[in-house]
């Protein structure tokens, strides 16, 4: 019966001591675990100023008149003219696309069966595509001499014939604005590191953002704003 309550006795030290191993055992895997999820999400920003290079600009103007036979030999005296304008200022034919202009009805449209003076209007529109943007530009602000030879310019501000500026050089500057915002991201994990008295470890995740390119402002296209935020995760020593 001695041997029964000694052995009983052993046996319930050796689970007691078993318990408080293990809990100790249990302890000390979640500190690891907590230790191991220590970590930092931060952005880094790279933002550049370009040039575009690329742009695309719509020349329209508009005809009015009686007879479509003579209004579209008034329209193709005013190409020609116009295309010498852009000739002289250096634009070249692979730059020059000419589209077939376009009649309309004006008393077929005309619901209110008002009174016209004119029953057709014509649109011609000649399109430069051009990767010398400064030369269009200088002719743009020439369109005054246009107008000295009997054609105005309409600005479809509306509509899809808009003078648009783009930068295609993208894939030039990528690398080195990954590079800037990846240092700008570390640099800032860095400096929560130090004030919470840690270090940074590996890198845990990274994620590259969407380069965008915009307009710096509404007065100047031509100037676009490129811009990436990468998002890294650092782990914390």
């Amino acid at each position: 019966m001695e041997m029964n309550s000694k052995n009983l006795f052993i046996a319930t030290a050796i689970i007691a001591a078993g318990l408080v191993i293990l809990g100790s055992e249990i302890r000390s895997g979640i500190v690891t675990f907590k230790d191991r999820d220590r970590c930092i999400t931060v952005r880094g920003l790279s933002e550049r100023e370009v040039k575009a290079d690329k742009v695309t600009w719509p020349l329209i103007y508009k005809e009015i008149g009686n007879d479509p036979s003579e209004m579209y030999d008034i329209m193709e005296q005013k190409n020609k003219r116009l295309v010498a304008f852009l000739k002289a200022g250096g634009i070249t034919d692979k730059e020059i696309s000419i589209n077939p202009p376009t009649i309309t009805d004006r008393q077929a449209d005309n619901y209110g069966n008002d009174i016209l003076n004119y029953r057709y209007k014509a649109e011609s529109v000649i399109t430069v595509t051009s990767s010398n943007v400064d030369k269009v530009r200088m002719l743009m602000n020439k369109q005054a001499e246009l107008m000295k030879q009997g054609i105005a310019l309409v600005n479809e501000e509306y509509g899809n014939n808009s003078i648009s500026y783009e930068f295609t050089g993208l894939n030039k500057i990528k690398p080195e604005m990954v590079e800037e915002a990846t240092k700008n991201a570390r640099e800032t994990a860095e400096k929560f590191a130090d004030d919470s008295d840690s270090k940074i470890g590996d890198i845990r995740n990274a994620q590259q953002g969407f380069f965008s390119i915009e307009d710096r402002d509404a007065n100047t296209p031509y100037i676009k704003n490129v811009r990436v935020v990468n998002t890294i995760q650092y782990s914390l020593d």
